[in-house]
């Protein structure tokens, strides 16, 4: 079947797809990592060897394999090589604690682990615990060599019809709220992923630079379509903001995922202006807030257009804020993509009226089958409507405006209510935010005798502000309590040196909840 009648039917699995783009293109650079390089037909043979090899373990379609490493080129042939063989994958976080990450494994029932010798090392005290072969993407004698372990060159695994319902990967959530779950994503919805991506210009002359990690949602649904759709993905196996503006001049990148951490460091980076970066089409922004500032100066400052997505990795419905073409709704994420079907609705489950704030419910085509094993809290994150249509639950507060553009105010879970009233961290930390002396900042709800909850803030100072009496906890506080409703009002800011994120550059609210004891008189 040719490329164009792949892409033209109602699925097509990724393995076939980049088995066709080899058969086209087969010297075409699919893949870079520093100065290594894969074409698209050494990646087709790659993923042959991991499949044939993953068939010859006894692993069978819809089973998973785990990975828990750093970002390579052989973490990627194992990626892709897996799903050639229809065999489910659980990109782990080597960020999260070894007991999580043996948690994750545990519950993916993963029948191999990948790690690196980093990951290993780390790993060291559950390693009893994930009773199953390690392989060492590194060649390092962490564990069984990947050379090793993989089937001769030139060997051909038993074809396997895909089917869309089948998993595709395991993703586990960010964890920023307690033990992450896992999301179970079907081949079906990467297979839209890709051709939204088509969309956005994604194609054989795009270079798409990659700089999260390749366990993130956030990654792939940019890093497949980039492959798939005949492109070259640029590897960062650690995100540097000099380094990405080298590599993206030099590889003449089209095409980025970034979240907006990274975005400031860059427009940060005193070097920035000196960067051609003119060939990027189209720059993509997810997984934190995005503020409507820093937006503003992407705009301004770097060539292509900026797109941000709002949505979860449990899929449901997304909505989409195209910046460049609305320069003036930067405040909000956008409006519904086309297709998906965004709800607000009220602590009952009902959806509330035009203009008022409720809890962000969406269905889309491409959704999550469940959490893995775990029945009961995939029913606590759907909602159905009237008509028995299933919705996702994002946990996320919301409100409409007249133009149909979507404001996110926060976190349900986050929410404060102070002496009866509904106070928005968002809306606390949008004014600290305005301090010259604030470079970012973080509020919690924390128990108050007299208003059962109050916003207690952290702040981290821009470079040298702390040499200035106006940075003082309650100089801080006295300002942003000048500028804030009664109800509103800072009960105290603390100075941090950082903010604690995950690695995709969440905010973690639980650590500060768990690392601070604020004074008793609250």
């Amino acid at each position: 079947m040719s490329l164009r009648e792949l892409l033209a039917r109602p699925f097509a699995d990724y393995g076939e797809l980049i088995r066709a783009r080899a058969r086209v293109r087969p010297q075409h650079i699919a893949l870079i990592e520093g100065e290594r390089r894969v074409s698209f037909a050494a990646l087709d043979a790659m993923m042959d060897r991991v499949a044939a090899t993953l068939q010859r373990a006894g692993i069978r379609p819809t089973e998973a394999v785990a990975i828990c490493a750093g970002t390579s080129l052989e973490y990627a042939a194992v990626f892709l090589g897996a799903l050639r063989a229809g065999i489910a994958v659980a990109p782990l976080a080597p960020s999260s604690t070894p007991q999580t990450i043996a948690d994750m494994a545990a519950n993916a029932e993963a029948r191999l682990f990948f790690v690196d010798a980093a990951v290993a090392g780390e790993l060291a005290p559950v390693r009893d615990r994930i009773g199953v072969p390690w392989i060492a993407l590194d060649e390092s004698t962490a564990a069984t060599r990947f050379s090793t372990w993989l089937a001769p060159a030139g060997s051909q695994p038993k074809p396997v019809a895909i089917r869309p319902d089948w998993p595709f990967n395991i993703i586990y959530s960010s964890g920023t709220t307690g033990t992450p779950k896992g999301i179970v994503q079907p081949h079906g919805m990467r297979w839209v992923h890709a051709q939204r991506a088509r969309d956005h210009g994604y194609g054989p002359d795009a270079v798409t630079l990659v700089s999260t990690p390749l366990y993130s949602n956030t990654t792939l649904v940019s890093f497949f379509p980039a492959v798939v759709l005949g492109g070259t993905a640029v590897l960062m196996p650690k995100f540097d903001a000099a380094r990405y503006l080298e590599l993206a001049q030099g590889h003449r990148a089209t095409h980025s995922m970034l979240v907006p951490v990274q975005y400031a460091r860059l427009m940060a980076h005193r070097e920035f202006d000196r960067h051609d970066l003119s060939a990027f089409r189209m720059k993509f922004c997810t997984s934190a807030p995005f503020a409507a500032a820093l937006k503003a100066d992407i705009l301004r400052r770097w060539p292509g257009g900026l797109i941000e997505y709002y949505g979860m990795t449990e899929g449901g419905g997304t909505v989409v804020l195209k910046a460049h073409e609305h320069p003036h709704k930067l405040a909000t994420v956008g409006q519904p993509a086309e297709g998906h079907d965004i709800r607000l609705i009220d602590e009952a489950g009902r959806e509330v009226a035009p203009g008022e704030i409720g809890e962000i419910v969406g269905h889309s085509p491409a959704m999550m089958r469940g959490y893995h094993r775990q029945p009961d809290k995939t029913r606590e994150a759907e909602w159905y409507a009237p008509d028995g249509m299933r919705f996702i639950r994002t946990g996320d507060v919301g409100r409409f405006d007249a133009d149909g553009f979507l404001t996110l105010m926060d976190r349900k879970k986050d929410m404060i209510i102070s002496g009866g009233f509904n106070v928005y961290p968002s809306d606390l930390e949008a004014v600290l935010a305005r301090h010259p002396a604030v470079a970012e900042a973080a509020v919690i709800g924390i128990a108050s005798q007299r208003w059962g909850e109050t916003p207690l803030a952290f702040v981290a100072l821009r470079v040298g502000a702390g040499e200035t009496p106006i940075a003082t906890t309650t100089e801080l506080r006295d300002w942003a309590n000048a500028r804030l409703g009664k109800t509103q009002r800072l009960a105290a800011v603390n100075i941090v040196s950082s903010l604690p994120r995950n690695a995709i550059g969440k905010i973690l609210k639980r650590e500060l909840r768990d690392r601070y004891t604020p004074p008793a008189d609250l």
